[in-house]
């Protein structure tokens, strides 16, 4: 079968390999769609474990089904690549996203492949099927908007909140759409990228500020009533977007670091302020299987426009294309990749 290899974000080629062979409680999965995602250009992350194919939003077809297995050939669904064991200390208290099993599960080979097995711990927990009305390229979605709905659960969004979200790809655009269905009042976005701005604009932000013209603070006090935001959101791993966000958080306010930099970098933090203050710094990452279910009911009732957001599509033969262009952070926002196309 055809794979997408990555070895960097500048070299990603197609290249062949054995198609997966799948044993009882295993399913085989012909991938129709896989979203390119923002950790998926980590180089700093993902170059120490290169050569391998990536893809984790991905979803597709069952084409075989192992013995014991309840689904059916023919059924579509989302697969999550990472599933917890929903029995350690830290699932049995809501942090099943620091579950030791579900940082060391995966399924074989990655998304960006013509078929994918399923291993039986993600048969048992991480199968989502999509409703007969959802498209494969909007159920790649599913997961990078299940990390969004962990983070706000996680920074406490609340009806009437203003929200401050720094970096408006794709997942900054996500945090605007779902802020904005939980009832958030005031919404800001903030990039270096004009195609970005405009993009969280037509996404249901108030306002947007360019952050290499003025001090972001000020001018986020000029578009917020004279106040900071009650809730920040990190989107981009830039230093300069977390020491940004600790200069925009008003009084009783939370942080959210949706994305961080690099594991080399510190940011200093005034402990001082932000105790005088109440301000909450928190963290989220990746989603739980509730998570998962709740970003699926999410995009089936239609409540967040996100077909609008892919900007390109290519095929597997394209896939290094794909990988420069997510990237270069400039003029996409969902670039999803597609097997067959």
């Amino acid at each position: 079968m055809r794979v997408a290899m990555y070895y960097n974000n500048n070299d990603v080629r197609l290249e062949e390999m054995p198609k997966p062979k799948i044993g009882p409680g295993e399913v085989l999965v012909r991938a129709m769609a896989c979203g390119v995602c923002g950790s998926d250009v980590m180089e700093w992350y993902r170059v120490r474990k290169a050569p391998r194919v990536l893809g984790h939003e991905m979803t597709g077809e069952f084409v075989e089904i192992g013995a014991g297995v309840k689904y059916r050939i023919g059924d579509r669904a989302f697969v999550s690549h990472h599933v917890p064991c929903n029995t350690c200390r830290y699932c049995l208290t809501g942090h099943h996203t620091a579950c030791e099993t579900l940082h060391t599960t995966n399924f074989d080979p990655g998304g960006f492949a013509e078929f994918v097995r399923v291993p039986s711990l993600q048969v048992d927990r991480g199968i989502y099927l999509l409703p007969d009305d959802m498209s494969f390229e909007v159920g790649t979605f599913i997961e990078p908007l299940a990390c969004c709905v962990r983070g706000q659960r996680q920074a406490g969004v609340r009806p009437g909140d203003s929200v401050f979200v720094i970096g408006t790809g794709i997942s900054g655009i996500l945090h605007i759409l779902l802020a904005r269905s939980l009832g958030a009042g005031m919404i800001i976005g903030s990039d270096i990228s004009r195609y970005r701005l405009d993009a969280a604009k037509r996404f249901g932000a108030n306002a947007v500020i360019d952050a290499r013209e003025g001090d972001v603070a000020e001018r986020l006090r000029e578009v917020n009533d004279g106040r900071l935001a009650d809730k920040v959101f990190v989107c981009t791993g830039a230093v300069q977007a977390a020491e940004t966000a600790l200069r925009c958080v008003d009084r009783g306010g939370t942080v959210l670091f949706f994305a961080v930099p690099e594991p080399s970098i510190n940011v200093a933090v005034n402990f001082n302020e932000m105790w005088r203050n109440e301000v909450t710094l928190t963290t989220s990452y990746g989603a739980s299987p509730a998570d998962l279910a709740t970003a699926l009911e999410l995009l089936r009732w239609g409540n967040l426009n996100v077909r609008d957001m892919i900007t390109h599509r290519f095929g597997l033969a394209e896939a290094g294309e794909a990988f420069k262009l997510v990237a270069k952070a400039e003029n996409s926002l969902k670039v999803i990749i597609e097997p067959y196309r």
